[in-house]
């Protein structure tokens, strides 16, 4: 029996053992005896991830994978990419994070997140492999363990992961097989902590997912970006494709420009597996839907009371500029009222990104959140963004500390452009409210 056979058989035999967990509160409740209470003490290190895998058998070697690394962009590319490889006819696994909504956005098959109940039933399994293994994983790694071990379960033709942080110490980084395409979306200064202070150090722990004789897709950046990932390419016997600028259809303009750069970005990587694996090449018709996937989170509207509201995960200046940029482009001329609040612990990212925000919009409203996906964060106190706002002269702001009350607070304002972004942590409270919301409005004519 090969390594998959065997995963997939206990698999079944541990389906057909165990139930455990019933809903996602259940597993939230497991799930959080893994959250770290001081992550930056045991999560960026690859060791425990290592023997985890390897006493799990190495489920992430059986699978054909891209693998997604930069600051800007990861996500929508994980999206896109995924989307243009089932156009393609293959049944795609994809994990990315933080989840949006729920848990099981972690672990997709084609698009679609486990069903609650396939959810819990394969986490309980796993969890309980896990207790037997004694090895005691953070939050992040136990589900990206699961995401390539469910991947298996579920037969995937190819796995599309993004990565959690940097990437050459990433849990998602134990992947060996040299048919690896690495995809590696536009660098800037983020988690200066711990990937370094300058681009030459953050771009080199980016290009850390590279490995032996994989192939490499990025654009042409930085002088300095770019010799890093020359140098890991090099250093890895890697295949490295730089792209000059996306090659989107003429009839996908009309996404927003940086969605525009990370669909040129994982096209190019697709066409490329296509030719290698011997597929066909995708028709147009093909290009186009994969385009249009929905991406939670990632300049995500709804319309409410004939305006538009805008989530977005952005949260530091780089993101925070292009989405502004993208807003203006399509919503130009419309005012822009502006929901934001950011994590502790990245302070910097405040200043640099209220000059964003304080150029795009005329009213703001900052708000608080706490939660414990990934390990224990809260915001920034309120008044780091006010002064972060006065020092842009800016005053039309207000404090609503409660995030529903701020999401009510922002749905009144009469500026026709409503926007939540600063965290994506902010979006774990925000968007299961509007969600809410709009299921309302559909269930009442």
């Amino acid at each position: 029996m090969t390594t998959m056979d065997i995963i997939i058989a206990f698999c079944q035999e541990e389906n057909h053992m165990m139930h455990g967990m019933r809903n996602f509160a259940e597993a939230r409740v497991a799930l959080h005896a893994y959250v770290s209470s001081r992550p930056s003490e045991r999560t960026y290190t690859l060791e425990r991830m290592m023997q985890l895998m390897a006493y799990l058998g190495h489920p992430q070697d059986t699978l054909k994978i891209m693998h997604v690394a930069g600051t800007s962009g990861k996500s929508s590319t994980a999206y896109y990419a995924a989307a243009l490889l089932m156009a393609a006819g293959k049944r795609v696994g994809l994990t990315v994070s933080p989840h949006a909504v729920e848990v099981n956005d972690r672990v997709q098959i084609n698009l679609t997140p486990l069903p609650e109940q396939i959810f819990c039933q394969e986490l309980s399994a796993f969890l309980g492999l896990v207790t037997k293994s004694g090895i005691t994983p953070t939050y992040f790694e136990l589900l990206i363990a699961f995401a390539y071990w469910e991947f298996v379960c579920q037969r995937v033709d190819y796995a599309v992961v993004e990565v959690g942080l940097g990437g050459l110490l990433d849990a998602t980084n134990v992947i060996t097989r040299r048919d690896k395409v690495c995809l590696i979306t536009d660098i800037g200064l983020d988690h200066m902590r711990v990937l370094g202070s300058t681009l030459p150090a953050i771009a080199a722990q980016k290009a850390g997912i590279v490995q032996l004789h994989n192939t490499v897709f990025c654009y042409r950046q930085d002088d300095s970006v770019m010799e890093a990932i020359r140098t890991a390419c090099v250093h890895k016997q890697a295949e490295l494709h730089i792209l000059e600028h996306a090659e989107v259809p003429q009839e996908l303009h009309g996404l927003p420009l940086f969605q525009q750069r990370n669909f040129g970005l994982a096209r190019g990587a697709v066409q490329f597996v296509c030719e290698r694996d011997g597929d066909a090449p995708l028709a147009a018709e093909a290009w186009l839907k994969a385009g249009h996937v929905h991406i939670p989170a990632r300049m995500e509207t709804f319309q409410h009371d004939e305006k538009t509201l805008i989530l977005d995960g952005a949260h530091n200046a780089q993101k925070l500029h292009t989405l502004g940029e993208s807003i203006r482009v399509q919503y130009p001329g419309q005012g822009v009222a502006v929901l934001v609040s950011f994590v502790a612990g990245h302070e910097h990212r405040v200043t640099e990104g209220m000059k964003a925000i304080t150029g795009l919009a005329q009213h703001i409203i900052v708000t608080e959140f706490a939660g414990a996906q990934d390990f224990p964060h809260h915001s920034v106190a309120p008044e780091a963004v006010i002064a972060a706002c006065q020092q842009q002269e800016f005053t039309a702001v207000e404090v609503v500390s409660d995030p529903a009350q701020a999401l009510k607070a922002l749905l009144e304002r009469p500026e026709p452009i409503q926007l939540v972004a600063g965290s994506f942590y902010l979006l774990n409270h925000i968007r299961p409210l509007v969600l809410h919301m709009q299921e309302s409005v559909r269930g009442h004519p």
